[in-house]
């Protein structure tokens, strides 16, 4: 439904490109701003899939027709953020939170984009700035992210917090079942941390942390069968990824990061 509804607004674009005949004289241009949304919902999709340079041409296009279009330099950040590129990633956080200073994803995306970069206290400021929203759409994100990020600096208790907030909004949320299950890991509930791994696991995309969190898991749990089949999913899944280099070396207690 969502591309349906891209490919339609792009039609509408199309045609406002077009003359407008004295047969159609109900025909208007797509205004700016809705130009500026469809591109900056294209450069989304190709950021997802790690297609950066089309993304910025989406960008550059979407500003091109709303200059001050906080969303653009909000993905923008996100863009150059991978792209390592942290000066003009930090200018485009910035700049989308100046058009907009109640913008909670930008504020999101920014603590994230600090706490990766060992900026912690900055990095909480922005997480806190985005919860204070009453109208943020989807809180989870920052709980589960400030969750993390207090994992980074090592304060398991703060984490838990966060992590419960985040699972009491949004009870199958992926990032901060994950969170918690991490938690229990580290506090030595066991078991805790493999219910909710399983619960993780029926709903939710398995990724490299999980597998190598239920590795550990059952081998605390002495559950050799467990232990091998997460093992064998890890190396199958993400031969190249640290997890797996990890698990062939036997450096069982490396926990790794969330964010």
């Amino acid at each position: 439904m969502r591309r349906l509804l891209l490919l339609v607004l792009l039609g509408l674009v199309g045609c406002a490109a077009q003359p407008v005949s004295n047969s159609s004289p109900e025909a208007r241009p797509v205004s700016s701003d809705i130009r500026a949304q469809v591109h900056t919902d294209l450069a989304g999709n190709y950021y997802l899939r790690a297609q950066y340079a089309v993304a910025l041409q989406e960008l550059a296009e979407a500003l091109k027709a709303d200059a001050g279009f906080a969303p653009a330099y909000n993905m923008l950040g996100l863009v150059h953020g991978e792209l390592r590129e942290d000066q003009r990633a930090e200018e485009s956080f910035r700049r989308a939170i100046e058009l907009s200073p109640q913008y909670s994803d930008a504020h999101n995306n920014f603590g994230l984009f600090l706490c990766q970069r060992k900026r912690m206290k900055e990095a909480q400021a922005h997480f806190e700035t985005a919860l204070a929203n009453p109208l943020y759409a989807s809180p989870e994100k920052a709980l589960s992210n400030a969750g993390a990020c207090s994992l980074e600096q090592g304060d398991v208790a703060a984490a838990e917090v966060y992590f419960l907030r985040a699972t009491k909004r949004a009870p199958n949320h992926g990032s901060a079942q994950l969170g918690m299950a991490e938690v229990h890991y580290r506090q030595g509930r066991w078991l805790a941390a493999r219910a909710m791994l399983r619960q993780l696991t029926e709903h939710a995309e398995v990724s490299p942390q999980v597998l190598w969190l239920g590795v550990r898991v059952e081998r605390r749990l002495g559950d050799r069968e467990a232990e091998a089949n997460y093992g064998a999913q890890l190396r199958r899944r993400y031969p190249e990824s640290m997890q797996t280099q990890w698990l062939i070396t036997g450096q069982y207690d490396q926990m790794g990061s969330l964010l």
